[in-house]
């Protein structure tokens, strides 16, 4: 049974986070923008605290990354370069680099086409992980659809804070899925999952999750 909830309707107090409780598990969706992504970082921190399954799928992964490091820095400015566009110039300068942030040599200032990611790409999977667990292999191909990628400048930083990378694509260095140590199930993924699930052969973290 799939519940729907918008993540405005947690920023504005009309859904209270501890009707997560009664879910099974949580999918925290991608998108595009900065709309609705403070009522996901509020579910993020809720289900992390509360042992609630969660996956995370692209800004969904960029947030849980983003949310684990706010806490675990104290420093509630850490943010995506994506939510900083509009009031972004050249000449502006930013206390701290961006957890999310556009890749060198991508174009900030200008249009943007050409500047997703997208198509299948390899990712190494680190063993013993859940996520290895649930793909029973540690050499993986996903497809993507994204702009935005996990600044490398944090990933000592994540991984010293208990979040483990558990995925990388090795081509260009990119932090590809991360999951929560001890917790039941805490997942992000960079790419998208729904890209290659299907009716008779679900993904394996959809079905992970599931189980």
């Amino acid at each position: 049974e799939i519940i729907w909830i918008d993540a405005e309707d947690i920023e504005n107090k009309n859904y209270k986070l501890s009707n997560l409780k009664t879910l099974d598990a949580v999918i925290v969706p991608g998108g595009f923008g900065s709309r609705g992504t403070q009522g996901k970082l509020m579910a993020l921190e809720y289900t992390k605290k509360n042992k609630i399954k969660t996956l995370g799928i692209c800004l969904g992964m960029q947030l849980m990354c983003i949310q684990h490091l706010r806490k675990f820095l104290k420093d509630q400015t850490l943010n995506s370069e994506e939510f900083a566009e509009p009031s972004y110039s050249k000449t502006q300068q930013t206390p701290k680099p961006f957890v999310i942030h556009f890749l060198p040599g991508q174009t900030f200032y200008n249009n943007k086409g050409g500047t997703l990611r997208l198509g299948s790409y390899e990712c190494q999977l680190t063993p013993k992980t859940i996520t290895a667990k649930a793909y029973a292999t540690t050499q993986i191909q996903e497809r993507h659809r994204h702009r935005y990628e996990f600044n490398n400048f944090y990933r000592k930083t994540l991984e010293q804070s208990g979040m483990i990378v558990s995925g990388i694509n090795l081509e260009s260095d990119l932090v590809e899925i991360v999951e929560l140590k001890g917790h039941p199930f805490y997942i992000g993924c960079q790419f998208h999952p729904e890209f290659k699930s299907r009716p008779h052969k679900a993904h394996p973290l959809f079905l992970k999750l599931i189980q």
